[in-house]
């Protein structure tokens, strides 16, 4: 497969996004590529196949030209091809003994094959060919307009030109048969070309637009896919996905062809699968299935009197099968997973002393934070004791000693001045004597 973007714009005829100038290791820049590796190798085919596959516009479309020995051509060459209406431009994708198994594939039979390779395209013919290609998006925007002014419940999708300008071919969609006479001959007035019509599905204009999935990729159906199945949203229950229109539709509006890709797969797993098993009797009440496990084979059950939302039991197919045998029977088991279930999930538990081989350190407390009030007396505290006078602060040293020394300092002014008088008195004393 191609690379995103580039099977997509071209800019003078080279690939965008790769920046290969259409050499991809995959085999090329076109859509629906197929790759001759036949041709890579160089190999020399005695009895040559005298048809060839030529891809136009970049892929968009492709068909089946014989290859006159004089021409000279192989793949990877740029052809000027003819048509009923002239000649047109494009690149052979196919040549040699595979085109032969590219027409069994598509059921094109050889005596169909009526048009040649003219010859290979000359430098007129090419530049010709990019005047075509510059005009196709401004005539498809002006075919809309006349189209929405007649009233036509109809969108055309794409328009391509012939190298030589002499035919368009305009596709389109729409939901039921269209009467557009009217509109060929007001095309024919704007455009002065022989004008061609072709509806195609929603499928097919993506095909032909291109774009990118939402999981990243270049879409399939613009890069390899050649048969559209129909996709159904059963398609989606048998793989347990959400129906959710918005995610399970591509770009063209219908359900993703990817959703058939894997759904083989699925129906093999689900054989294994007992039927009519929605709904399980245990003595402890009646179980619903909530979901189911495909690949690893488990159901999860619930019991209704939770209303659908408590905790979910799983149960592999042979439990499941077990307790449908004993409903059947009349015989219901005591609950949904049986005991020697649950006895081998619990956890093993060593029960080992541990003492003699880890010493935990010793605890250590944080040291308490004292109160609020306490703080406030201590900042207020000493001014208030201080005016209560010196009997206070006598009698606390004495109550508390040693352990309140601290408090006693900050009241050292009140017992300084108290030794002052003393001494003072005592001086007075000893003049008296």
């Amino acid at each position: 497969m191609s690379c995103a973007g580039c099977t997509v714009k071209l800019k003078d005829g080279e690939p965008l996004g790769c920046r290969n100038n259409g050499n991809c290791s995959t085999g090329g820049c076109n859509r629906l590529n197929t790759y001759d590796w036949l041709t890579v190798m160089d190999v020399q085919d005695v009895d040559g196949y005298d048809v060839v596959e030529v891809s136009f516009k970049n892929g968009a479309s492709k068909g089946f030209f014989h290859n006159p020995h004089h021409t000279r051509t192989t793949t990877g060459d740029t052809v000027a091809v003819e048509t009923g209406s002239g000649y047109d431009v494009g690149v052979i994708t196919l040549s040699g003994e595979l085109v032969r198994l590219q027409m069994k594939k598509k059921k094109v039979r050889q005596d169909s094959v009526n048009l040649s390779v003219l010859r290979k395209a000359n430098e007129r013919d090419l530049e010709r060919h990019r005047e075509a290609r510059s005009i196709e998006m401004e005539t498809m925007v002006r075919s809309r307009v006349i189209a929405r002014n007649l009233d036509l419940d109809m969108k055309i999708g794409d328009v391509e030109y012939q190298a030589d300008k002499r035919k368009a071919t305009f596709y389109y969609t729409a939901d039921g048969r269209v009467d557009f006479r009217e509109l060929i001959r007001h095309y024919a007035r704007e455009f002065r070309v022989k004008i061609e019509m072709r509806q195609i599905g929603a499928r097919q204009e993506s095909a032909r637009i291109g774009g990118m999935g939402s999981c990243g990729r270049e879409l399939c159906c613009s890069t390899w896919l050649t048969d559209f199945k129909s996709v159904s949203t059963t398609a989606a229950r048998y793989q347990n996905l959400a129906i959710n229109q918005a995610k399970l539709s591509g770009q063209c509006g219908r359900l993703k062809c990817c959703l058939n890709y894997e759904l083989d797969t699925y129906m093999d797993a689900l054989e294994q699968f007992p039927e009519d098993v929605d709904v399980l009797v245990s003595e402890a009440g009646r179980a619903r299935l909530v979901k189911t496990d495909i690949f690893k084979g488990i159901m999860y059950y619930a019991y209704e009197r939770d209303g659908g939302r408590g905790k979910a039991y799983p149960l592999d197919l042979e439990r499941v099968k077990e307790i449908k045998a004993m409903n059947t029977k009349g015989e219901k088991p005591t609950d949904l997973v049986a005991l020697h279930m649950l006895e081998a999930e619990a956890p093993k538990i060593d029960y080992e002393s541990v003492n003699d081989v880890i010493e935990l350190p010793p605890e250590e407390r944080k040291k308490r934070r004292k109160k609020r009030g306490g703080n406030r007396n201590k900042k207020g505290g000493g001014s208030r004791q201080s005016n209560n006078g010196p009997k206070n602060s006598s009698s606390n040293n004495n109550k508390d000693g040693g352990e309140k020394s601290g408090r006693n300092k900050r009241r050292n002014k009140p017992r300084r001045n108290n030794k002052q008088n003393k001494n003072q008195g005592g001086k007075d004393n000893s003049d008296k004597k």
